[in-house]
């Protein structure tokens, strides 16, 4: 006989006693403390075994909602939040700062439209060669799936990375290659060797808004230089080294987030003279680069890996569940930042390094990226036609990724207008979040494949209208 517990009948008997829980625990009919209905009451009350029971309450107790007290029964287990019903929507009222997006981004359902995020949609990712390499990796060396990885990171990837980096004309050993857990953390430990409290960094305006996030929590000062459509305007970088005596500057070469825009040979030459001239530290974010049609100048590729540190991640190609990003510095740097990175987070990425390398030499990594660049670039053409047609204009027209930088009619603020979206289901993401010195509250960035629901266009024009 098959017990009442397993298979979908007595799954959804153990969900529904659990749910009789949760729901007289919402409810305060069971307050903190109160005991629970003995197994063989509750069994016959909800007309189900007590085998039913006792594992509905097991599961309950493994959640940390009840606990068990041997020989007394089961008891709730933790007070409880006051009951808001704020708390059951979307947060209209928080501030629009660099980490509003990504608050309202990663915390709301399925049913949320997310033209502000910065990433691709689930389907647009490798699921398959994600599930065949999990599959591989479940049938190999148990140390892969439960020990630490080592300290420098899977010494393959690293081989494999320096090739790949090499592609861009950055000519670098597989011992100038550090992983990390993210390009975030990257960036992190970079500040955390570079930086104290007080110093001053120059960020392009507007930036990724992680940047501000990121260097505020380092107690840097922080000092925007207005970005073109070629790179940072280079008489404000020139001021900015010659008044504020910067440490450091964080920019992307390729594809900047938000505007799309690249950088261009003249620029980068003339950056790299400042920043030589200035003792100034460039940290170059190549997050996006597997999402180029046309490989961009790379600051790295000119300095030489001397004054310009280089960073990137799979987190936007790959898999933002599978953490694995990367440094890539002068020799003399790995030795302290391996130091660092056994303070903050002690072992390397393991098993996300060994995944990623599974999934870069097979050869389905390229093959979905060039599935990728082309849908991105039916998507931009489609949305910049959408978008100019209710009058929100593109900045430039990017070469390639997926963000597209839009003028707002005049008059539309777009911290209001992201606000109003917000209580149709609509993320989307103003200007000034990126920008330091509040310059931007007429633009927002689209995510160009998350734009792909009509409904998106339909409430826009009724919000600006």
């Amino acid at each position: 006989m098959i017990p009442e517990t397993t298979g979908t009948e007595g799954e959804t008997l153990i969900a529904k006693v659990m749910s009789t829980v949760r729901s007289r625990i919402a409810s305060r009919a069971l307050t903190p403390g109160a005991k629970l209905p003995s197994i063989r009451s509750f069994s016959t009350n909800l007309k189900v075994s007590k085998s039913t029971v006792v594992e509905a309450y097991d599961r309950l107790a493994a959640e940390g909602l009840i606990r068990s007290r041997p020989g007394s029964g089961f008891f709730v287990a933790a007070p409880l939040a006051p009951l808001s019903l704020a708390d059951l929507g979307p947060k209209l009222d928080r501030q629009v700062d660099p980490l509003w997006i990504s608050r309202q981004a990663l915390e709301s359902g399925d049913d949320v439209l997310k033209p502000g995020c910065g990433w691709l949609p689930p389907s647009w990712m490798q699921e398959e060669g994600l599930r065949r390499a999990l599959r591989a990796l479940a049938r190999g060396n148990a140390s892969t799936l439960v020990d630490y990885g080592p300290l420098l990171g899977l010494p393959a990837l690293r081989t494999l990375l320096a090739r790949r980096i090499g592609l861009r004309g950055i000519e670098v050993s597989p011992e100038q290659i550090m992983l990390t857990e993210s390009g975030t953390q990257a960036i992190d430990l970079l500040c955390r060797f570079l930086l104290k409290p007080g110093d001053t960094v120059l960020v392009d305006d507007p930036c990724y808004f992680n940047f501000h996030a990121l260097l505020r929590a380092h107690q840097a000062e922080i000092v925007g230089i207005p970005y073109t459509q070629t790179g940072p305007d280079i008489a404000a970088f020139a001021d900015a080294v010659e008044i504020h005596r910067p440490r450091l500057y964080i920019t992307n070469s390729a594809l900047q987030n938000p505007t799309g825009a690249t950088l261009s040979p003249l620029v980068a030459h003339r950056l790299l003279k400042l920043a030589d001239k200035a003792g100034l530290t460039i940290i170059e974010d190549d997050i996006f680069a597997d999402f180029e049609e046309t490989p961009a100048p790379r600051l790295a590729a000119f300095d030489g890996l001397e004054r310009v540190v280089h960073i990137g991640s799979f987190s936007k190609s790959l898999s933002a569940a599978v953490r694995c990003g990367f440094i890539v510095a002068p020799r003399a740097w790995i030795e302290p930042l391996a130091d660092l990175k056994i303070a903050t987070s002690f072992g390397g990425p393991g098993f996300s390094a060994a995944l990623m390398l599974a999934l870069l030499k097979d050869g389905s990594y390229r093959k979905h990226m060039e599935g990728v660049r082309q849908r991105l670039a039916r998507a931009m053409a489609e949305t910049t036609t959408k978008l100019t047609q209710i009058g929100i204009t593109p900045w430039l027209e990017p070469q390639g990724g997926m963000f597209l930088w839009c003028k707002l009619p005049d008059g539309v603020d777009a911290a209001d207008l992201a606000r109003r979206a917000l209580a149709k289901k609509i993320v989307l993401a103003p200007g000034n979040a990126f920008s330091h010195a509040q310059t931007a509250s007429g633009f927002l960035r689209f995510n160009v494949a998350q734009c792909q629901d009509e409904r998106l266009f339909r409430e826009l024009a009724l919000l600006i209208a």
